[in-house]
């Protein structure tokens, strides 16, 4: 991820002016990371190293989820479906 697209998504997903670690940008910028490295993996099937570090990105991104929704329901329901995670 290039330092103009990080720059992007905490712009798109900041609470205040100088907000980057709230939970909303959090999550934004590791379903970013995720994405990427689902790519990455879709192109090297035995690269499982990678494939560790996916896994961890994701249980990170879980707890965050976890935490937002129990501090900020109507928060997490919009994120979620603007970012599309979940059904």
């Amino acid at each position: 991820m290039t330092k103009a697209r990080k720059n992007e998504i905490i712009a798109e997903y900041k609470r205040s002016e100088n907000d980057t670690g709230s939970p909303e940008v959090q999550i934004a910028l590791l379903t970013e990371r995720i994405n990427h490295l689902t790519e990455h993996l879709k192109a090297n099937k035995q690269d499982n190293h990678s494939r560790r570090g996916l896994l961890q990105l994701v249980g990170q991104r879980k707890g965050l989820l976890e935490y937002l929704k129990k501090t900020n329901l109507e928060g997490y329901r919009a994120l979620i479906a603007k970012l599309g995670i979940r059904k």
